[in-house]
């Protein structure tokens, strides 16, 4: 682990892997010191924000970097499930590019619990990795202008739902209905780091 200041009110957290950083994350977010205001992972580094009118620098330093991780196995996980249409319109390409078919990839896909890793690209979006490694494939060669919300796609090892139209570059396979991002909620996202995700097929 290696840190650094990132401003005046955070430190930046960088590890060699994104297993390390849900197990740091998952550690530090059980019992969060007071001045500790967020915690924002992402592949190799974990954002750690604080109120320097309530602690220090070094006082959150010291609290991440003395934390020992934990595993999923060691923590209660929330579990989300999501409904999902696989009427995706790569879903017979990803099918061909795993070997699996299309009844191959959903099988898979809603045969593994997936884990939030982080979220990004747009507010209620989360990159949700853990799942079957057969459905590992690329993005495409040429991104889509515009995806429609709720399109449930493949890319690397991801699996992710646009949680509104945009453009993208994701394999499609799927469409879900879930309400992933309402700004009048609390929290606002539906999936949050280090929740799980299963995947049912309606």
């Amino acid at each position: 682990m290696n840190i650094l200041r990132a401003g005046d009110s955070a430190l930046l957290a960088e590890f060699d892997s994104l297993d390390e950083v849900l197990a740091h994350f998952r550690a530090l977010d059980r019992e969060r010191p007071r001045g500790v205001v967020d915690l924002v992972p992402a592949a190799r580094t974990l954002l750690v924000c604080f109120d320097p009118s309530e602690t220090g620098a070094q006082v959150v330093h010291k609290w991440v970097t003395t934390t020992p991780p934990v595993s999923g196995d060691d923590v209660d996980i929330e579990e989300v499930t999501l409904e999902v249409r696989y009427d995706g319109v790569d879903l017979e390409e990803v099918g061909e590019l795993t070997g699996l078919g299309a009844d191959g990839v959903i099988a898979a896909h809603t045969g593994s619990l997936w884990t939030v890793a982080f979220g990004g690209f747009a507010p209620g979006f989360a990159y949700l990795t853990g799942g079957d490694s057969r459905l590992h494939v690329p993005r495409r060669s040429s991104p889509r202008t515009s995806v429609p919300s709720g399109a449930v796609g493949l890319a690397g090892e991801f699996s992710g739902v646009y949680p509104r139209k945009s453009p993208g570059g994701w394999q499609l396979i799927g469409t879900s209905d879930a309400p992933l991002w309402q700004p009048d909620r609390t929290p606002a996202a539906l999936l949050r780091p280090g929740c799980a995700v299963r995947f049912v097929a309606i």
